[in-house]
């Protein structure tokens, strides 16, 4: 499905985030080094194994998300908070962009009471030092049930880069991303 984890799965820890399309965060952090694994999924509604058609339809309450797997002695949860915040705007409800719904929200679901401060802080940085215009709207909410998407969405700019989509929406973050954190960037990705 993605990456095989090559470390210790009890060395590495979990970051689930979610800023619009899946497609566009999980390029990005496919390409930090400290980064095992990235798996594009749905989290945050009532449906049981949803797919894709049926989170689109806004009516699940799920949002895309990407499920990280990282080494923390190699990358901090706060540099992947703060390259959420770089490569989104987490000032607008509910859409990215072109793309509007529910499933579309930016949203960290946390994996200890250690990320939840991080993320909380990181936004209460973010919004005393006035970077946007408008108040943060990311919500903060503890990880809920997580479902790995569909085969055909995972490494889907990998295997599509020449796709309108990835074209128009997914290369330009992935520029932004590579331009501000280029030390954050796996050596086979320089």
């Amino acid at each position: 499905m993605s990456e095989i984890i090559h470390k210790n799965p009890a060395d590495l820890e979990r970051a689930t985030l979610g800023g619009g399309c899946f497609w566009c965060l999980e390029a990005v952090y496919q390409q930090i080094f400290g980064v095992q694994a990235v798996i594009s999924g749905y989290a945050g509604g009532a449906m049981p194994n949803p797919s894709y058609e049926a989170v689109c339809s806004g009516l699940t309450g799920h949002a895309e998300i990407v499920d990280i797997y990282f080494d923390p002695k190699i990358v901090s949860y706060r540099d992947l908070l703060e390259i959420l915040f770089v490569i989104h705007d987490p000032t607008t409800l509910n859409y990215q962009g072109n793309d509007h719904g529910t499933q579309y929200r930016s949203v960290i679901f946390t994996h200890s009471e250690a990320q939840k401060i991080i993320a909380q802080e990181v936004v209460q940085l973010l919004d005393d030092a006035g970077v946007y215009a408008n108040p943060i709207v990311t919500q903060i909410e503890d990880a809920p049930v997580i479902y790995p998407a569909e085969e055909y969405h995972q490494n889907y700019f990998r295997q599509h880069p020449g796709q309108g989509y990835c074209m128009a929406v997914v290369a330009p973050k992935l520029a932004k991303f590579r331009a501000k954190f280029q030390s954050l960037i796996a050596p086979e990705y320089r």
